[in-house]
């Protein structure tokens, strides 16, 4: 084995904090072994497995810690495992005090664990590998019991966290929203001394319930006045788990000599934006494809410059994106994730594209199927790309401002008064509004297509969208 620091891994965390899921990332790094729950009271590693490194349960419970010595001795590689608070009480021990076991410290909100505990026992399900089998069910909030559950946790917390201290050691801290930050999984391989990066394709475990909590339970009221109590309120909050973004330099737009610049949200739609500023700028020439420097020089140039972006209903946003790019397959970038979205979400698409025997019905049918699709991929429940195409506007609006931050984000149902108004802004008048429109309606017209199925579907892929936006029910009357 090579020489590093440590001599093994422990996960010190709990039931329905991600440990699963934090598991395969760490076994698809090649140097690493992963030997799942060792020292769980009902089983040797894995479920109904009894026996490991030719000892028994019995032996287990002899000399715990001839396990950890079998372990090594067995592997070439860097082994680890999990080790939760209700294990073995004198491994817990043993781990906080020895330096040669790099310790990576898994959290998650406790009522985030304790209601996917409950949601486990009920359906059965501890481990999901695609959203097509997620079982689904709602519980029954029980204040005593999750102040047991807390207590326990806390206690474990406490004794994690002055067991490091009092020994000088450092850990690995990682939270269960980090379990999707490519970022954090490469510095966790760095933190462990790996050489070689992660073999991707070996994490197979989904995030299983990517809702509001509120979702899942019977009596959400009386969660959320008891975690007011406690000062962790807001259980309807959508958990973000799509993956981050870039600001999406190259697709902005800056203005020859108009002091504006267009940070775009990018989407499925045809954007009339770009036609827009050519009317407005006096050379009628646009930059594109900007660098950083070249966007920071643009600025020094422009003083009093103006940025804005145009956010969208998600309804029509998504509609454009299905009628675009998936319902027909001549978009080759899109091919693999249409014969994917047939074969293992049974979306029904056309196979050569809508012909005169394709109905609205049919086509209802068909997106309301991509908007359900949609919620898992959103949700971290698909190994499918969360494509640009319909990405959160909440996400992709981060990406912009944690490089710059807008000055107005106009919504497209005052796309036309919105941007004269900002042109004004730069001493510009603009009395057109755009030439175009953003939307696709072809083969159908959205609002034909939409029903009370489809407003449904759409809030629930985009819980986050409609929260973050003050998003309502879509209009026709919306469409720029």
């Amino acid at each position: 084995m090579p020489n590093r620091k440590f001599r093994y891994w422990v996960v010190l965390g709990g039931m329905r904090t991600g440990s699963n899921l934090l598991e395969e990332h760490l076994a698809a790094f090649p140097e690493i072994s992963a030997y799942g729950e060792l020292f769980n009271p009902h089983f040797f590693g894995r479920p109904n497995q009894m026996a490991q490194f030719g000892l028994s349960l019995s032996a287990r419970e002899s000399d715990p810690l001839r396990v950890i010595e079998a372990m090594q001795e067995t592997d070439d590689g860097l082994p680890g495992f999990r080790l939760f608070y209700d294990h073995d009480p004198r491994v817990i021990d043993h781990v906080l005090n020895d330096p040669l076991a790099a310790k990576i410290v898994l959290s998650r909100r406790p009522i985030e664990s304790y209601v996917s505990l409950k949601v486990a026992r009920k359906t059965g399900q501890w481990w999901l590998g695609d959203l097509t089998t997620a079982r689904a069910a709602k519980v029954q909030f029980d204040g005593r019991e999750f102040a047991e559950f807390l207590d326990s946790l806390s206690a474990f917390q406490s004794k994690v966290s002055r067991g490091l201290q009092v020994t000088g050691q450092a850990a690995f801290h990682i939270d269960y929203d980090d379990l999707s930050d490519a970022d954090v999984i490469a510095g966790l391989g760095q933190f462990l001394g790996l050489t070689v990066p992660q073999e991707l394709g070996r994490v197979r475990a989904k995030v299983q319930n990517p809702g509001p909590l509120a979702d899942r339970l019977t009596n959400p009221g009386e969660a959320e006045d008891l975690l007011n109590r406690l000062s962790t309120p807001d259980i309807g909050q959508a958990p973000q788990r799509e993956p981050e973004r870039g600001p999406g330099l190259k697709f902005f737009r800056a203005c020859e000599t108009t002091a504006l610049v267009y940070m775009p949200i990018r989407g499925a739609g045809q954007d009339p934006v770009p036609d827009w500023l050519t009317s407005v700028d006096p050379e009628g020439a646009l930059l594109s494809g900007l660098t950083q420097h070249d966007l920071r020089r643009w600025k020094r140039q422009h003083p009093g410059h103006r940025g804005f972006t145009v956010v969208r209903h998600p309804l029509p946003r998504a509609y454009d994106a299905f009628c675009r790019y998936l319902l027909t397959p001549e978009h080759e970038s899109y091919a693999d994730l249409r014969a994917a979205l047939i074969e293992r979400y049974d979306v029904p698409f056309p196979p050569q594209g809508p012909d005169a025997a394709w109905t609205l019905a049919a086509h209802q049918g068909a997106f309301l199927a991509f908007l359900v699709f949609l919620k898992g991929n959103l949700g971290g429940q698909t190994s499918l790309r969360v494509d640009n195409s319909w990405a959160s506007q909440a996400t992709l609006l981060h990406a912009i401002a944690e490089f710059a931050v807008p000055d107005r984000v106009i919504r497209e149902d005052t796309l036309g008064p919105g941007l004269r108004d900002l042109a004004r802004e730069v001493g510009v008048e603009a009395l057109q509004s755009p030439p175009h429109r953003f939307a696709t309606d072809l083969p159908f017209a959205l609002a034909d297509v939409q029903n009370d199925a489809i407003d449904a579907a759409i809030r629930a892929a985009y819980q986050r969208d409609f929260m973050m936006f003050g998003f309502d029910r879509w209009t026709p009357s919306q469409a720029a």
